[in-house]
């Protein structure tokens, strides 16, 4: 199966900067977070953009090396796989070629109007997943 994945460009900002120096291990889980659901925005169809919203189930993150301050940072994300109303992401930190940290995570796809969990119907799974087969 083909997947469209998504590179989020990151700017750390200098309340990102703990006392050690370098950017907060939670800033990352925000840093994810943006880059899923500008995902979602590029490729989800306006129906589904207007209709839909995601929550955070569950972040399994691998630190690998810190980011500092002037560090030119992205995320490369990519939905592996849904099922029923959850999206399964994974998402890689990266400065350069070097990988900050790795996160696997999960969501729930929920109605915008009834806040409660949604499918997500083939036809936007089209729009992630475009070469089925």
């Amino acid at each position: 199966m083909s997947r469209r994945d998504h590179t989020h460009q990151i700017q750390i900002q200098p309340d990102d900067i703990d006392f050690m120096g370098h950017v907060n291990n939670a800033r990352y889980l925000s840093w994810v977070q943006d880059a899923v659901l500008s995902h979602w925005k590029k490729l989800a169809p306006a129906e589904a953009l207007a209709s839909r919203a995601w929550v955070a189930i569950k972040h399994e993150i691998t630190y690998r090396q810190p980011a500092f301050l002037d560090d030119e940072v992205f995320a490369n994300t990519v939905l592996e796989s849904v099922k029923g109303a959850r999206a399964f992401y994974s998402t890689v930190i990266k400065r350069g070629e070097e990988v900050l940290a790795e996160v696997q995570s999960s969501w729930c796809c929920i109605d915008a109007e009834t806040l409660r969990p949604a499918r997500i119907g083939e036809e936007v799974k089209g729009f992630f997943f475009p070469n089925k087969g």
